[in-house]
């Protein structure tokens, strides 16, 4: 009987406390409870953005279903935070621990024909927190699923692709369903469609002249398996695969259908500023737009489980994705579960995403806390072995950070903060760099890769140990690199340059790519807030010098060194020093500003209004960024870039003028009238000749007319304790953004800001 599946998004009653009393709140999915409450200081919850994030919590759904005699039922849980428990009908049919795992429940029997009710608990009450914001709630989607008794389990399909005879002018895919029942599937692209069928559950595919997938062209294939009834009928899946062929070669590096491949990566935690844990899918696209334009083929999904609908958008985009199960094994969060959950957790991600051909690596932990000892080693090993069963055409890995203790009496899986971790253990750390090399090199034999986090100064050392095993930065600062004989001593050799001298480094990512809540340094900051990109979107200085690193499309871009802004509270050495893109110091005079230039060009030109100020070639300078001095003369600084002698690229920054107007980033446009469907816009303080106003600080008022309602604001302020569910935010560093949510009624809507002192800005979207 064929499948069918439910999206249970809407119309879910919300109750915080243990107990239900009260109508309860109407709310949608996905939901993040945490979110919506206030960031108070005495909430001493640096961890979670100082937000109160633990308690309980219920959610109720009536729920009508035509039942059907000779059908099974399930319930689909893309993820809640965190130990939850399921009724349907006031009888108790499961649940969940693990916050991130995706889980199903079958309710078959306990389901009926017409209304039925169904109750999720939420738990986040006992716990120790994660070291980065959570949120609580059900989070992720939530499926009806609907099958005959006979079913096929996603979870349990293996796809496999290979090459005969090495060349790629023809691919073989190979389908094994977990059942021996009879099968048939099609494997679709545009205008090929192959057919196969398969008496005990297997398929073979024969692809003439395969599109192979890569991060910079990631084709993709329709694949649909379905059991074949009696009566023709029969449960079928369909899923998105790509033909690619990946190798780890020892001394050479990762080779993707021939070619070597640097990962040019950053690291992402799963909130989205304002959107707390519950952002959707479409926010993620316009983030992961972001990265593509900086150059980033490859993504660490750290530093656990990340949702189906994100791994969708790395397959459909092209990333090349190092997927963590978990961070801390007994100690930190996951201590609580590890024991009794490591198992299924582990298997729930490598089955759900083995057929991804977006994820390349499998990561089973991060920074443990007995690194390299031998306790630490029993459980690296069990964890392998088991992905290597799963899975055995992946490397398996763990992340590594630079500190080795000794074995000592000090209780460290109580300490979940590294910075904490360093300071209480500091009298068993191993500083000897042969002793630390002999530790890794205990890890790497259990492992396929070695990955180091901000270990870039020993990379010689550990493929001197290790020769056989490829080396990946699995953290990297996106500016500084350590110094191999002293902490917190840095120097300007940016990292993400280093595996362009070594064959066995296959990359690095830093860390991290989007600011995300949570990991404060300390209050005020409720966010990390040293990554490329802030929560509401906006690029750093550090984006576009990753940009000329990454990427071939001619660029350049100005930025000042302005220490007179308030510091954000980054930790020192994983931001850069603090530039800023503007051209606009009204507190000096006569003085000499520091700029940056970043660009891919054989040349730049500089200019302040008229004057040309002469500048070295990139190539000819540290790390390939042109630095100075410029007299401090308002106006206009415009820097050009060449290729050939010929002007490829140009920017301009100029000083403004009184800021008189706002005007949003986004033009006027067209949107699916799809209920839920999150829509980020960035409004901007002008002046009148609409050069953007870097120092405006003004309240923005928004308002939305139309099939359409304000969910959250964000500024990307760090700093900042406004709160996101409303309807206004100032502004920092010029701009401040909104998040619109579509009803799902076709019709015009109209997205205005408004502040004192200028004219509105308005955007115009046609749903449809």
């Amino acid at each position: 009987m064929e499948r069918r599946e439910t999206d249970l998004t809407d119309q879910w009653k919300f109750w915080f406390g243990e107990e239900k009393t009260g109508p309860g709140t109407e709310v949608e999915l996905p939901h993040d409870w945490v979110i919506g409450t206030p960031a108070v200081r005495d909430v001493r919850e640096t961890s979670q953005g100082f937000r109160a994030c633990r308690g309980t919590g219920w959610y109720q759904k009536e729920l009508s279903v035509a039942r059907e005699e000779g059908r099974r039922y399930f319930l689909d849980f893309g993820g809640v935070y965190e130990k939850s428990k399921v009724w349907v009908n006031g009888t108790f049919v499961g649940g969940h621990q693990y916050g991130y795992t995706s889980f199903r429940l079958e309710i078959t029997d306990w389901l009926r024909d017409g209304r039925n009710l169904i109750e999720v608990r939420v738990d986040s009450d006992v716990t120790p927190t994660d070291r980065w914001y959570t949120g609580a709630g059900i989070y992720r989607p939530v499926r009806l699923i609907e099958t005959g008794l006979r079913y096929l389990d996603e979870n349990e399909i293996v796809v496999s692709v290979s090459f005969p005879g090495g060349s790629y002018e023809s691919a073989e895919v190979k389908v094994k369903t977990g059942t021996a029942f009879p099968v048939s599937g099609e494997l679709c692209r545009k205008d090929l469609r192959l057919q196969a069928e398969g008496e005990q559950g297997n398929l073979i595919f024969e692809v003439p002249r395969p599109m192979l997938w890569t991060a910079e062209d990631p084709q993709l294939y329709q694949l649909k398996i379905k059991l074949r009834d009696r009566d023709g009928s029969g449960d079928s899946v369909s899923m998105k695969i790509g033909l690619r062929d990946v190798r780890f070669v020892p001394q050479k590096g990762l080779i993707v259908n021939g070619k070597s491949v640097k990962l040019r990566g950053v690291c992402l935690h799963q909130d989205a500023g304002c959107m707390g844990a519950a952002a959707k899918k479409e926010i993620w696209e316009e983030r992961l737009k972001l990265l593509k334009e900086m150059g980033c083929n490859a993504i660490r999904a750290a530093h656990h489980i990340h949702s189906r609908e994100f791994m969708d958008l790395c397959d459909e985009m092209g990333f090349y994705v190092y997927e963590e199960c978990f961070d801390k094994w007994t100690g930190g969060h996951y201590g609580v579960f590890f024991e009794t959950e490591w198992k299924s957790d582990l298997d729930g991600m490598v089955k759900r995403d083995r057929n991804r051909p977006s994820v390349m690596i499998w990561g089973v932990g991060n920074e443990v806390e007995n690194q390299g000892q031998p306790s630490m080693l029993k459980i690296l090993k069990t964890l392998a072995d088991r992905v290597r069963e799963l899975d055995g055409s992946r490397p398996v890995t763990y992340a590594m950070n630079p500190h080795f203790k000794r074995e000592s009496n000090v209780d460290l899986s109580r300490i979940s903060d590294i910075q904490q971790f360093v300071d209480e253990a500091d009298d068993t750390e191993i500083w000897d760099v042969e002793e630390k090399i002999q530790r890794i090199r205990g890890i790497g034999e259990l492992v396929d890769i070695i990955s180091c986090n901000y270990q870039e100064q020993w990379y010689e050392q550990i493929h001197e140990a290790l020769p056989d095993k490829l080396i990946l930065g699995t953290e990297i600062y996106q500016y500084f690199k350590g110094h191999p004989d002293q902490f917190k001593n840095f120097t300007e050799d940016n990292p993400s340059l280093v595996p362009e001298r070594y064959d066995y480094v296959i990359g690095g990512m830093i860390w991290a790519g989007i600011d995300y809540l949570g990991e404060s340094m300390g209050y005020p900051a409720k966010s990390w807030n040293g990554a490329l990109i802030r929560t509401n979107g906006e690029r750093k200085a550090g984006y576009y010098m990753m940009q000329s690193y990454w990427t071939k499309e001619p660029m350049v871009h100005f930025s000042v060194m302005d220490y007179s802004l308030e510091d954000e509270g980054v930790k020192d050495h994983w931001d850069i020093p603090m530039y800023a893109d503007h051209w606009h110091f009204p507190q000096f005079r006569n003085t000499v500003i520091p700029y940056m230039i970043a660009s891919n060009c054989e040349e730049v030109e500089v200019y302040v209004n008229d004057t040309r100020i002469y500048v070295p070639r990139p190539a000819d300078c540290p790390n390939r960024l042109i630095t100075g001095f410029l007299p401090w003369i308002p106006g206009r600084v415009t820097v050009v870039g060449r290729n050939d002698g010929k002007e490829v690229c140009r920017q301009e920054t100029v000083t403004p003028g009184p800021a008189v107007q706002l005007g949003f980033d986004r033009k006027s446009g067209k949107l699916p009238a799809c209920r839920g469907y999150q829509l980020l816009l960035t409004v901007r303080a002008l002046d009148a000749e609409n050069n953007p106003c870097f120092r405006e600080s003004a309240k923005v008022r928004f308002r939305a007319e139309g099939p359409a309602k304000i969910l959250a604001v964000d500024n990307g302020d760090a700093k900042s304790f406004e709160p996101y569910q409303e309807t206004f935010i100032h502004m920092y560093h010029g701009c401040a953004s909104v998040v619109v949510g579509l009803t799902g009624e076709p019709g015009r809507i109209a997205v205005y800001a408004d502040a004192d002192g200028m004219r509105s800005g308005s955007v115009i979207i046609c749903a449809e």
